[in-house]
């Protein structure tokens, strides 16, 4: 692990592969912290990419910053471990709210972006009772602390028969979700609320992209992902089956062969 002073805090990130590889930024997203991605990191190393696994700030080891985090302020900070690493380009994945930050990074700085693979995730702004839910949810998250949450949202990032089915998987998501640290999570829940439209930066994306979905994704159902498909240029849509939120923590051998055969494309 690797600590870096960016933007007021320290944020950890994991790097693995061959510095000399193609760099694949991963951005997990909300509540978890880089280790969603462990399965991908290593068959991405494997064949041969630089691998660059951030806990975003509030979330796993990076610094917590109570309050409320922008969208970019979270991509200002993977710039900077770009910029620490000497990377100028790199393909930058994202899951759910991951993949909202993704679209930041490409909004604000769109020459750091070779690639998009946007998973499980959805480009529209909050609705009015979006952002209060979110709002909402933070100020709970604060006050009860995550189990309760974990306790409700398991059967949701996870598709329910995963659960039982994957003992081994649902126990670590649920273990991301409950270390998470209230006021980092509730820091970035609030500045979801506030994220603007990305529909309009991906209709004129200049760079191949490929959106990822679970079959029986509760949040970002599959006909979400198609709305996302058809807004990009150059994309292709993979949907995963047997998966519901969380793809490559529960179909990580189908996620991972959909994402190399991207990369190798490149």
């Amino acid at each position: 692990m690797n600590p870096l002073a960016v933007n007021g805090t320290t944020l950890f990130f994991e790097e693995c592969g061959p510095e000399a590889g193609p760099p694949v930024l991963m951005v997990h997203g909300h509540p978890f912290d880089r280790t969603l991605w462990r399965l991908q990191t290593a068959a991405l190393a494997a064949a041969g990419h630089r691998v660059i696994a951030p806990d975003l700030r509030g979330y796993g080891e990076s610094g917590v910053v109570p309050g409320v985090t922008p969208f970019e302020v979270f991509a200002d900070d993977l710039i900077a471990v770009l910029d620490h690493l000497g990377i100028g380009r790199a393909v930058v994945c994202g899951v759910s709210m991951g993949g909202q930050i993704a679209m930041e990074v490409l909004r604000r700085h769109p020459g750091r972006v070779r690639a998009l693979v946007l998973s499980d995730t959805s480009p529209a702004p909050e609705t009015e009772e979006g952002r209060k839910f979110r709002r909402e949810l933070a100020d709970r998250l604060v006050s009860e602390g995550m189990g309760p949450y974990a306790d409700e949202v398991i059967g949701r990032m996870l598709a329910p028969y995963n659960v039982t089915g994957m003992p081994e998987a649902a126990a670590h998501v649920d273990g991301m979700m409950r270390g998470t640290d209230p006021e980092g999570a509730a820091a970035a829940l609030r500045g979801r609320a506030e994220r603007p439209d990305y529909r309009p930066v991906l209709a004129a994306c200049p760079v191949p992209c490929l959106v990822l979905v679970g079959a029986d994704d509760e949040y970002t159902p599959v006909e979400e992902a198609e709305r996302l498909h058809a807004l990009i240029p150059d994309s292709r849509l993979v949907v995963i089956e047997n998966a519901g939120h969380l793809p490559g923590v529960e179909q990580p051998e189908s996620f991972n062969r959909a994402l190399l055969d991207f990369l190798t494309a490149l």
